[in-house]
């Protein structure tokens, strides 16, 4: 077994670490959605309509395609928490608009959200200002990128994870093989 530097072993903590948080939020937020009754997606689509929006906006907001925002306002309206509406400068365009059980459920789970945060219930204001700090050196914020629909990518990556290993990716490490 190769020999890891301190540097390199404690990068892998931190991986190991951003990796349990990860995990730790995914899974809170389908606790929290399952207790609302409502898919997951819903939560974020929530989250970002603050005034009426156009769908194709909340689509770049949420870096989703077109189609899936489509999806989205349906279940949306399924549920009594928005409506769409002809945009008054453009009626060909239409907006997602909050209902009041809408903005309501929406102030619901941003609340559950802040109390169950991990980083809420561990560290301290200026902690968490640090903590906002460090990670905004290494990433934008995802409201700030432009990045693609992270869906499709994160089914295939749950997938993959789940699929066992193949013997093409062992070849070159038998005891992967044997595990």
């Amino acid at each position: 077994m190769r020999t890891r530097s301190d540097e390199d072993l404690l990068d892998l903590e931190i991986l190991d670490a951003v990796g349990g948080l990860f995990a730790r939020l995914v899974a809170e937020g389908e606790a929290l959605a399952k207790s609302f009754g409502i898919p997951v997606f819903v939560i974020k689509a929530l989250h970002m309509l603050d005034t009426p929006l156009a769908m194709k906006d909340l689509g770049q907001r949420m870096h989703c395609d077109p189609s899936f925002i489509t999806s989205i306002a349906d279940t949306l309206e399924k549920y009594g928490l928005a409506v769409r509406e002809p945009d008054p400068g453009d009626r060909r365009v239409k907006r997602l608009v909050l209902t009041p059980a809408g903005a309501e459920l929406k102030g619901r789970i941003e609340d559950e959200v802040l109390s169950r945060a991990p980083w809420h219930q561990a560290l301290t204001t200026q902690q968490r200002a640090s903590l906002l700090a460090l990670l905004h050196a290494m990433s934008p914020p995802l409201s700030a990128t432009e990045a693609d629909c992270p869906a499709e990518e994160v089914s295939k990556l749950l997938a993959d994870a789940a699929a066992p290993i193949s013997a093409a990716a062992t070849a070159d490490y038998p005891a992967a093989a044997q595990s």
